[in-house]
């Protein structure tokens, strides 16, 4: 998926010294994807941008597309980042410019690692279900392996965590001993949780990790603080598990992470390590050079990248001044 602002603010994340636990609650801003699809962008966050090396959290829907185009996400680049899509209710083409091309349906993770560059497009079809309903995540990969060619997976094999209460599919690495074999570059996890209503457990989580909780439906009390749909509520580090409740019941993303070590730059869809480095990806896809294959061909329907920012990209801390 594509970031469209077409004033995209730049996001230098930088490490930070981690206190420990916390729960600091925060409401995704609304964000146009074309003129289509409307999208709750959670991540990055003026004060939280990063949980681990998950860098952006857009969530779409639920939304009847029946009579509507659906998602019309046409081919854009990415470098230096891996897009994780997992869809809820609907179907999505994907198509690459690996040639990778792909019915994204839910059950089935599909990752995309950009690293040296790669073109993608997110069509819906016209014989599309009525409904659209799901998350795009985006991952920061370590610079060690930033450049490596791209590649597209799909697991559609992903392990079921359950218990009383809750039952879910673990997206990327180890939740709760159920672990996936999805592609990662970093310490990270993700998992998408049912809570029945009246749920109420304990779930273990590592405790080197930070953690955050994202609400996709109904309601969940995460420790002592209510989270509602479009809701990330931050849960900081050095926790060894967390208590979850539901009276109604409630859907949630739960993502965790060893915190990245690495300053990124992360403006529209690239992700880099200085204004330069941003300068020289936005030129080359302009100039449509071979870092950035086509698709199908040099004809088709592209977005273009919006104008530089008139000032020079620069450090930002990983969390506000403020707190």
């Amino acid at each position: 998926m594509s970031d469209l602002d077409i004033q995209p603010q730049e996001y230098l994340c930088a490490s930070r010294l981690d206190s420990g636990p916390e729960e600091l609650l925060l409401t995704a801003r609304r964000v146009y994807l074309g003129k289509t699809t409307e999208v709750a962008r959670a991540l990055p966050d003026k004060q939280i941008r990063m949980i681990g090396a998950w860098c952006f959290l857009d969530h779409y829907g639920p939304e009847d597309v029946s009579g509507s185009p659906g998602m019309q996400v046409w081919a854009h680049p990415h470098t230096g980042l891996q897009t994780v899509t997992w869809l809820l209710d609907g179907e999505v083409e994907h198509r690459d410019s690996l040639g990778s091309r792909a019915a994204v349906r839910p059950g089935e993770l599909n990752i995309m690692t950009a690293g040296h560059g790669i073109v993608h497009s997110e069509i819906s079809q016209a014989d599309k279900p009525a409904m659209l309903h799901g998350v795009q995540l985006w991952v920061a990969l370590p610079d060690a392996v930033r450049d490596l060619a791209p590649e597209f997976e799909s697991y559609s094999d992903l392990p079921d965590l359950v218990r009383p209460g809750v039952r879910g599919k673990v997206l990327i690495g180890d939740v709760a001993n159920a672990r996936s074999q999805a592609l990662a570059y970093s310490p990270l996890c993700g998992a998408d949780l049912k809570l029945d209503a009246g749920a109420d457990l304990v779930l273990e989580v590592q405790e080197g990790f930070e953690y955050g909780v994202f609400v996709v439906a109904g309601e969940v009390v995460v420790e002592s603080t209510t989270v509602g749909v479009d809701q990330l509520l931050y849960l900081g580090v050095n926790r060894r598990n967390l208590h979850l409740r539901s009276e109604q019941g409630g859907r949630m993303i739960m993502l965790g992470g060893q915190p990245f070590a690495e300053d990124i730059v992360m403006w529209w869809n690239f992700i880099g390590r200085s204004h330069q480095e941003i300068v020289e990806f936005r030129t080359a896809w302009e100039r449509r050079d071979p870092r950035f294959p086509p698709i199908v061909s040099r004809s088709e329907k592209v977005m273009e990248a919006p104008p530089m920012p008139t000032v020079q990209l620069k450090p930002r801390p990983r969390r506000s001044r403020s707190e």
